[in-house]
């Protein structure tokens, strides 16, 4: 699995900051081979200007502007934008109640270090990974990247795996579940329900009469015998994923009140 694309905005009026934080940024795509793309601006209306043009994924955001300050434009954005990763970026922590009315992500306080920015950042692509990371499937003669949050289900057919998206498209790989399986990193979203056949824990709408119903409709039989074990993984997934986030927001909250 590889990280795909991640854009970042940074907004800040100092322009030593900027390339600092873009050396830094840069610094931590080599490292984790994820591609960055930086867009920097040097004042909030620009970068409010520029917010029909582009999807960010992070957005590193000076508190202390001239024109619009950070939290006016935080707060801009959350109305265009409620998905992206805020983080602010500021010289004391007095502001930090209003931060986090913004839903920010992170607060961090200047002059920003390596290790401090690349926590941040991995900690980011734990919460977007559905959309930063994809692996590469072979169907046809095309060589066809897919997120795997995109995955509906993975049915064996032969010496093909039949793939389902959530788009409505399917694809026909030759390949077996287990190269499938480990081409995903092991991801602990996909779970198998039977001989064969691997859904997406995410995708799931219920467990039903020996059946597992998914979001797009499909009803894919469940082996009898561990219906109780499934239901199992499948509570202890979801579970482990509202733990993760809790773990993530406690640890924020530490470290800025340190």
């Amino acid at each position: 699995m590889r990280y795909n694309n991640l854009k970042i905005a940074l907004v800040d009026d100092d322009k030593r900051c900027r390339d600092e934080m873009a050396a830094l940024c840069q610094s931590f795509g080599n490292t984790h081979c994820c591609h960055i793309e930086i867009v920097p601006f040097a004042d909030g209306g620009a970068f409010l200007a520029a917010l029909s043009d582009n999807d960010f994924s992070v957005v590193f955001m000076d508190i202390y502007m001239e024109g619009i300050d950070g939290i006016a434009t935080a707060l801009r954005l959350r109305e265009h934008d409620y998905t992206c990763i805020l983080v602010f970026l500021t010289t004391s922590g007095e502001f930090m109640p209003d931060a986090f009315s913004c839903h920010a992500f992170e607060y961090m306080i200047k002059p920003v270090t390596r290790e401090r920015l690349f926590r941040v950042l991995l900690d980011a692509i734990r919460i977007l990974p559905r959309s930063g990371t994809y692996i590469e499937l072979a169907s046809g003669r095309r060589s066809i990247p897919v997120f795997p949050d995109n995955i509906i289900s993975v049915v064996t057919d032969a010496h093909y795996l039949c793939i389902a998206l959530a788009d409505g498209e399917a694809l026909r790989c030759r390949m077996t579940m287990s190269e499938f399986l480990e081409r995903t990193g092991q991801d602990a979203r996909f779970l198998r329900v039977n001989k064969g056949i691997v859904v997406n824990a995410d995708r799931v709408i219920s467990l039903a009469d020996s059946c597992c119903v998914m979001e797009n409709g499909a009803h894919y039989p469940i082996r009898v015998r561990d219906r109780a074990k499934i239901e199992q993984v499948l509570h202890d997934y979801h579970f482990q994923k509202i733990r993760q986030s809790q773990t993530l927001a406690a640890r924020h909250t530490k470290e800025e009140s340190s």
